[in-house]
């Protein structure tokens, strides 16, 4: 089997010229499965016994916490790549990825908060759920602030992913939280393994618009990647040939 595709991503100007195609279909695609998904869930979808209409609030708060964990799991693999195989695209994957990461984080936390207020009484308990999602944010926010701080983009990039590597110690945290503590927060309510413990006239339009929000944090992180691209290879002739072209 040929690796050429593979190190194909170490070129700069390959990835940029795709990234631009990539990020068109992300964008129609993710934009018509989440308004697919938003009318359906929130126009549609049946109201629960238990929680009325506030639960509709899942069709935001389950795919942007998702995201949140799912992005930081991505800023991991590109780290391994990125010290096992020098690819410097990597670190350009995790740079772009944390900006993006740190939203999705803060708008499921947000999201929460908002949920929580009906159904726990309170927008925020320091639950094992809850407690784990902010300090994701703050490994975002400290992964960000690292970057920031190291002039030297190759050091700056290294330092990133010691830190992403040891931050992932977080995630089953997060996931195995409310089964390993007595938590308020629900367990959840999609599983690969097991049925979902809600009807199909709820969860189909949730699957459509998680899988929108994902293919929407594609489009915003090759936006994010080409632009990195475009700063740090300025000094290129493929950069300046399209400079002058535009």
């Amino acid at each position: 089997m040929s690796w050429r595709w593979f190190h194909q991503w170490g070129s700069p100007r390959w990835f940029y010229e795709r990234a631009g195609r990539w990020q068109l279909v992300c964008g129609w695609l993710s934009l018509i499965l989440l308004v697919v998904g938003s009318l359906w869930g929130l126009g549609f979808a049946p109201v629960d016994y238990q929680q009325g209409n506030s639960y509709r609030i899942i069709y935001l708060h389950v795919p942007v916490a998702f995201l949140a964990q799912a992005m930081y799991a991505a800023m991991a693999v590109c780290a391994v790549v990125l010290f096992v195989w020098k690819m410097k695209l990597a670190d350009v994957a995790m740079q772009a990825i944390a900006v993006t990461g740190l939203a999705f984080t803060v708008l499921s936390l947000v999201s929460g908060a908002v949920w929580g207020k009906p159904t726990w009484g309170t927008y925020w308990v320091w639950d094992a759920r809850l407690t784990s999602m902010l300090i994701l944010g703050f490994l975002y926010l400290g992964l960000i602030g690292l970057r920031a701080a190291i002039q030297d983009p190759d050091q700056a990039g290294k330092a990133c992913g010691i830190l992403v590597l040891v931050g992932v110690v977080n995630l089953p945290i997060i996931k195995y939280s409310v089964e390993w503590w007595n938590t308020l927060h629900q367990p959840a309510s999609l599983k690969l393994t097991e049925k979902p413990t809600m009807p199909a006239s709820m969860w189909m339009p949730l699957l459509v618009n998680i899988l929108g929000y994902y293919i929407a944090a594609a489009y915003l992180v090759l936006g994010s990647m080409r632009a990195i691209v475009i700063g740090r290879e300025r000094r290129a002739s493929w950069v300046k040939e399209l400079v002058g072209r535009a």
